[in-house]
This record gives structure tokens, C-alpha cells and sequence, in this order.
């Protein structure tokens, strides 16, 4: 069932006021891949009555008080995407299409939306419930951090927003925690997994907003400390002083079991958009994820440039084979679908079923990477988990193919010496829709560093491999290189290099290179805002002129001149055919009408 999202639907259900109601830049689509819909449905398990308002009107009240004003919390998220990513290009320009907003047009998410929506809340409802930040816009801004788009270093989110409190991570559990809290009026300020705004400090402290934004080396140093309390069974309570106020955060969450996500992953979901929104045209996003399994949370990549391991957690989490198996059977059964699964993956696909031994025990090493510089030993990735699942949803009734199209990192299945080999031959000849994703997304040794990624040799690897299977399968299949320009420490050289590389030792004009985005809580957006190595604490170039990144990606995309050169230059063009065919078509133009 859908949540509600007006007063009648919600009196359809025997609801005269609602508990929760949660607010998104996002249309309504009812997927375990949204995941406002997915903590809606969580907080109704638990016999919260909660509504749901998107993309509301930002004139007047129409839409912010169509559902009433709830008695627990108003929850309000930016979406799927930071409202600025969603917005606008790592140029600064403004995108003009939106796939999670209906008719594809980007006229409905505010810039900065979880500020703006918390703020027309307290426009219309003066003195209300508790306003509570989630999703990723306010995960990733929970501390003072760099914001691309205004070039400064922001105050946390919640004291811009003028919030209550801020959920971060998945708030899977916290969420609950704090409904529970509210509801029965406990005391919630321990709550994990969330932030609040205090007079008096708790915690280990950081370096305060004020002198971050003064002092690079401070502001390092908070974005260590904060780093490496992300871990719940590692973490500590931390503050941060603002002015006379002091933020504080609580430990993140404990990490949901494989029964608690099966257990979430059971709840009904409709994989529709919300009639509300119909008829104001298809959300394009609905279209990849409406027959697609989640199949797991968290990785163990990361990546300087990525924000999962902030958002989700440095450990994977994994739901049971038979909890996937009964969601396929479900999708099987829907009246459109075709016998095709999408997607069987996650942030990456060929985490699913293993993980470090250590890890779950003692959380994430302080001092060490599992994939960088190479796989640790700890970690003996085994694909075969994976293999049998994919097996397992390809033999239901009505399955005809089973894709994965989630991202697969090459350096797993070379490191998995027992399986990999057969993993891949099995995906390559089965569950490839003609390519393969993967991300090298550069080759320069020094480059590949700072971005925390594999040397290019693994990377030609893998390419021999899939190429030998693909023509022994006797498929026409290709990969698609995800590719960065103007990371920090990357110049015009570097990216000529990859050129060189790409046409040489790929053979492609390569078309998935995208303009570095320096997006909140990354240690490659530390780079781009101190101009340091945050490992080193070495001075690092930052390309940060608009037009020479525009540079940097068209060295990599363009296509050779068709011209020849002479001594390096562009060989005059010649009036041949080409301007002579032009003359003649003029001439016979003037014939018509003499």
C-alpha cells in the first residue's frame, strides 16, 4: 500500500490525525530504493500512522498543510540526491532535467531543500512539533563542512535549517528510537545515529566552525576525527562548538542484521509512483529501479571521492538469499513485468556475501583500507554467495534474465583466486546486457592515490579477461569506463596520460568522463577545499577554473582531427567536393525560380 498523501486517504485508512509526516524533493515513488518510502513504511510497522508530502509548492500552504500538522515529527529530507547535485553541474550550470521528479523537467527541488523545507514548515505552523533532518543532503552535511557551490565552509545543516534534530546514516533503527521517544515523552538525547543542537558540550570535542573556517590544518584535522568515528563499534559521542551553541553527535546506529533487513525488505511495497503524481508525467528514475533488488548496504571501497562509507557504513551488509529469492518471486507476479530483473546489486555488486573477519567484531581498521592499495588478506573476497543467488532468482518461474547493473570493482573478482574466474565467466555469459560497468576512473599512478583506486595494470587485466569471454560466449559486449576529470592533484598532463592510455591500451574515445563535484563529507573534497594532501599534508594542485576543467574532459572525449597535420598544425581545408557540391546546390537553387 501507498502512504498517504492527502486527508482523505489517510480518513480511507481510519486516520484523523497522523503521527509522522515526512516531506521530499523527490516524487513519491513507493521502492525500498527510495528512501523516504523505505522509512515511511519502517515507522508504519511499528504502528506510527505516517503521511507523505513531495515536492511541495513553495508559495503558499496548499501543499505543506494538505495532510494537517503531525503530533510526533515532521521528517524532511532534499531525496535521493543532494539538492544541489541534483540542481546543477560541476560547472556550476543548471541541470534541466530531474529523473525523480514527474515529466523529467528540474522545476520542483528547491536549491538547499532541506533548509527550504524546514523552513516553510515553520512558516505555516509557528510553534510545532519537533522538525528532524534525514537522508543524504543532511547526513553528509551534519558537521561544519566545504560547500562547492557558495565556496565557503557552512555551519551544520541543523543550525541553518533551524531544525530539531538530524538522523543520519540509513536511521533504520533510530528513526524508531526516536518516535518511540517522542511518543512516550523519554528523554532522546542519546539516541544513535543522531545529531541535536545543546548549550553545554558532550563528547570529544572538534575543531570548532569558526576556526575551520580560518585554519585548513583545522579543518583536517575535524574532518579526521569525525572520519574516523563513523564506525559504531569504534565511535565516540563528538561536538562541535558554533558560535555560543555546540553541535553534538551521537554514535552512529548499530548496523541493521540480516534479519532486520529481510524483515524491512518484506514490508509491501507498491514499485509504482504514487497516483498523486501521475498525472503530471513518469518519473524517469522509476524506470531503473522498479524491477531491481536491493541486495545489500555499505562498502568497503572507499573511495576519497565517494560518500557511501559516510552515509552507509564501511561494512557490508547483506540480506538472506531467501529474502531475495521471495522479492523476486513478488516482482515476478506483477502485471507489467516482463521477465526481466534490472538489477541485483548495491553501491557495488560483487560485495554481496562476504566481508572482512575482523571487521563485525572490531569494526573498520583506523589504520588500513580493505581495497587500497590492494585487497587486504582479511578481507578474501569469495563471489560464489553471489553466483548462487543470481542462480537461484534465474530459476523462478517467469525470470527470463537476470542483469546486473550495479558497478562491479575488477580488483575483487581478481583477488577471489577460487571463484573470480568462474564468477565472471558466469556473469559475462548470462547477465550482461551488453556492457559492463566498472570505475578505474583514471590511470595516473599519483592520481589513482589521492582518489584511493587501483593501479591501471589490474584494470588491462580484467579487460583481457572479459574480451577472451566475451568472444568464447559469442556476445558482442563491451565495458563502459567510469572516468574523472579535475580531481585534485590532476592536471592537463595527467589527463592527456589517460587519453593516451584510453586510445592505446582500450582502444575507445572514451564518453563516462565527468567533471570532478566536490559534494560534502569526502576526503577528495577536503583536497579540493585546503589545496592539501589531508594524508601528507603536502600542498596539492586543485584545478579549480571552470573553463580549464572543461579542459581536462575534453582532452579524454574529443575525437581525433580529421584533418591531417603538417608539422603539428591542422592542414588548411581545400575547396573540394565538399564546397563544390555546396555551389552546385546554390546554382540550382537560383534555377527554380528564373
Amino acid at each position: 500500500m501507498f502512504l498517504p498523501t492527502t486527508q482523505k486517504e489517510a480518513a480511507d485508512l481510519g486516520w484523523q490525525r497522523l503521527d509522522i509526516i515526512l516531506v521530499t524533493g523527490d516524487a513519491y515513488i513507493d521502492s525500498p530504493f527510495m528512501g523516504v518510502a523505505l522509512i515511511g513504511k519502517v515507522l508504519m510497522d511499528k504502528g506510527f500512522r505516517v503521511g507523505i508530502i513531495a515536492q511541495p509548492c513553495l508559495d503558499n500552504k496548499k501543499d505543506i498543510s494538505r495532510l494537517g500538522e503531525p503530533r510526533l515529527f515532521w521528517g524532511v529530507t532534499g531525496g535521493c540526491v543532494d539538492s544541489l547535485v541534483a540542481n546543477y553541474t560541476a560547472l556550476k550550470k543548471r541541470r534541466k532535467k530531474d529523473d525523480y521528479t514527474p515529466g523529467g523537467i528540474n522545476n520542483r527541488r528547491p536549491d538547499r531543500a532541506v533548509i527550504v523545507y524546514a523552513n516553510l514548515i515553520r512558516r505555516f505552523f509557528k510553534e510545532t512539533c519537533p522538525i528532524v533532518l534525514g537522508g543524504i543532503e543532511a547526513s553528509l552535511r551534519r558537521i561544519a563542512h566545504y560547500d562547492f557551490w557558495s565556496d565557503s565552509i557552512r555551519r551544520s545543516i541543523l543550525f541553518d535549517a533551524k531544525a530539531d534534530y538530524l538522523l543520519f546514516g540509513m536511521a533504520h533503527k533510530s528513526v524508531i528510537n526516536l518516535a518511540t521517544a517522542l511518543k512516550h515523552g523519554q528523554s532522546e538525547k542519546d539516541i544513535r545515529g543522531m545529531a541535536y543542537i545543546s548549550g553545554t558540550e558532550k563528547g570529544l570535542p572538534l575543531p570548532a566552525y569558526e576556526t575551520i573556517k580560518k585554519d585548513k590544518t583545522a579543518y583536517i584535522d575535524s574532518f579526521d576525527l569525525f572520519y574516523q568515528n563513523n564506525d559504531p563499534l569504534t565511535a565516540t559521542t563528538l561536538y562541535q562548538k558554533h558560535n555560543d551553541r555546540f553541535l553534538i553527535l551521537n554514535p552512529p546506529e548499530h548496523y541493521s542484521t540480516a534479519q532486520e533487513l529481510d524483515h524491512i525488505h518484506s514490508l509491501p511495497f507498491e514499485r509504482d509512483l504514487h497516483p498523486y503524481h501521475k498525472k503530471d508525467g513518469p518519473v524517469r528514475a522509476l524506470d531503473t529501479i522498479r524491477f531491481s533488488i536491493p541486495t545489500h548496504y555499505g562498502c568497503y571501497g572507499e573511495c576519497n571521492f565517494c560518500a557511501i562509507s559516510v552515509h552507509q557504513g564501511r561494512t557490508v551488509r547483506f540480506r538472506s538469499k531467501a529474502s531475495i529469492v521471495k522479492e523476486a518471486e513478488k516482482i515476478s507476479r506483477l502485471k507489467n513485468f516482463k521477465g526481466y530483473i534490472t538489477d541485483l546489486g548495491g553501491p557495488t555488486a560483487n560485495m554481496y556475501g562476504f566481508e572482512c573477519r575482523q571487521k563485525p567484531k572490531k569494526g573498520a581498521c583506523q589504520n588500513r583500507r580493505c581495497l587500497f592499495p590492494k585487497p587486504c588478506k582479511n578481507l578474501q573476497p569469495d563471489h560464489n554467495t553471489h553466483m548462487e543467488l543470481i542462480r537461484s532468482v534465474e530459476e523462478l518461474p517467469g525470470i527470463k534474465k537476470v542483469f546486473i547493473s550495479s558497478g562491479i570493482r575488477y580488483d575483487l573478482i581478481l583477488a577471489d583466486k577460487k571463484r573470480g574466474a568462474a564468477y565472471l565467466k558466469k556473469i559475462v555469459a548470462d547477465n550482461v546486457s551488453g556492457q559492463m560497468k566498472i570505475a578505474p576512473e583514471h590511470v595516473d599512478p599519483g592520481v589513482l592515490k589521492r582518489m584511493g583506486k587501483p593501479d591501471a595494470d589490474r584494470l588491462l587485466q580484467f579487460k583481457h579477461r572479459f574480451d577472451r569471454l566475451s568472444e568464447a560466449s559469442g556476445k558482442k559486449q563491451f565495458l563502459t569506463y567510469y572516468l574523472i576529470a579535475a580531481h585534485p592533484g590532476c592536471n592537463a598532463k595527467e589527463m592527456t596520460a589517460l587519453k593516451e592510455f584510453t586510445r592505446k591500451k582500450l582502444n575507445i574515445i572514451p564518453e563516462q568522463v565527468q567533471i570532478f563535484t566536490p559534494s560534502p563529507s569526502t576526503y577528495s573534497t577536503l583536497m579540493y577545499a585546503t589545496g592539501l594532501d589531508p594524508f601528507t599534508r603536502e600542498p596539492l594542485f586543485v584545478e579549480k577554473n571552470p573553463a580549464r576543467k572543461e579542459r581536462q574532459k575534453s582532452i579524454v572525449t574529443q575525437k581525433a582531427n580529421r584533418f591531417r597535420t603538417v608539422r603539428g598544425q591542422p592542414k588548411k581545408r581545400q575547396p573540394g567536393r565538399t564546397r563544390q557540391k555546396k555551389n552546385n546546390r546554390q546554382k540550382n537553387r537560383s534555377n527554380r525560380f528564373q
